[in-house]
């Protein structure tokens, strides 16, 4: 059996000093990620890697993401910050972020690499970067950053 998450690791016991500091709001979204986690490996009978781990937290929080913006089109604020809140408890457990600069450098690299010249090779540039990126950037950024340089 493959060796469990450290990351897992570092939410249970993150749930457990929630639990005894009674943060319920904390508690709640911990729970939400562990329950999440523990959904995927039942479902495909497997231990998650971190970086697997990684990927569901990423679409947790692009999830909270797209709730904020719907919250904040229906004039309901407080549900908007419940969401941001969720969204800074998840993000403790993500990879720390790279600069725009490192950015910016990675996807230099991946169009030089794959020598792309037009939109065309939009796929290429992002199959390169997407591994390096994942968890340390919101790819949806990239993704226009990508198509920018592209264009």
């Amino acid at each position: 059996m493959a060796e469990e998450s450290d990351l897992k690791l570092k939410m249970l016991d993150a749930m457990k000093i929630a639990m005894k500091a009674k943060q319920k709001d904390r508690l709640t979204t911990i729970r939400m990620a562990l329950a999440a986690i523990k959904q995927r490996e039942v479902d495909e009978r497997i231990s998650l890697t971190d970086d697997d781990v990684i990927a569901i937290v990423n679409k947790m929080i692009k999830q909270r993401r797209d709730s904020i913006q719907q919250f904040e089109k229906a004039g309901r604020d407080e549900l908007a910050q419940k969401e941001r809140e969720e969204i800074t408890v998840l993000e403790e457990y993500l990879p720390e972020a790279l600069s725009e600069e490192e950015i910016g450098q990675i996807i230099d690299s991946a169009i030089t690499e794959v020598s792309a010249s037009s939109m065309k090779d939009m796929g290429k540039v992002m199959g390169i970067i997407r591994p390096k990126m994942m968890g340390k950037a919101d790819m949806s950024v990239v993704s226009k950053v990508v198509k920018e340089k592209l264009a």
